[in-house]
């Protein structure tokens, strides 16, 4: 039962992440046109507008937070492999269901409880940019935070399970000893 639930749960963030993942490569791309056209709008026809540029930074939110989850998913995130590179399959699974669960989650539930205040205040003043033409959405971008510490939750949610349903996979077998990716359910 267990396994069976677990296997779904983990399909279902995984692939919500992936879709996450892929739309946030297609944002990518828009920032990055979007950054082209303000160097060319401003240098080739001497034209600018704060809204346009403070959209790219919104980007850069975007990208940043909502492309945590998927590189979480995809192992991308900065690693000091020193001992890890050379940890069995078993080994790995341990150390990430341990750091997912000690590390990874009460980060995210501090990133989210911590920012929850700033974020409550700034949709009821329904705060705007500084800048005179400036971007009047900036509670939106500040709600960023609180996406990212649960997309990263769910994932993280996922990579427990993952690492769960591979140690309960390899208690059943003991004599299947490889060194692959536990990514691989």
């Amino acid at each position: 039962m267990f396994l069976t639930v677990a296997k779904k749960l983990v399909t279902i963030i995984d692939l919500s992440t992936e879709m996450l993942g892929k739309t946030v490569a297609w944002l990518t791309l828009a920032m990055v046109l979007l950054t082209f056209s303000i160097v060319v709008l401003r240098y080739g026809f001497n034209l600018g507008w704060i809204a346009m540029q403070e959209s790219v930074l919104y980007f850069h939110g975007i990208v940043f937070m909502f492309g945590a989850a998927y590189t979480l998913k995809h192992d991308g995130h900065v690693r000091v492999d020193i001992f890890y590179q050379r940890y069995s399959a078993q080994q790995k699974a341990w150390l990430n269901l341990l750091g997912s669960v000690f590390l990874l989650m009460p980060v995210c539930l501090f990133i989210f409880f911590i920012s929850f205040d700033y974020v409550i205040s700034s949709w009821q003043i329904m705060e705007q940019s500084a800048e005179a033409g400036g971007l009047a959405i900036v509670y939106l971008n500040k709600s960023l935070i609180l996406v990212l510490a649960t997309t990263l939750s769910l994932q993280g949610v996922a990579e427990i399970a993952r690492n769960l349903l591979y140690l309960c996979q390899a208690k059943a077998k003991p004599t299947q000893h490889s060194n692959t990716n536990t990514g691989a359910i």
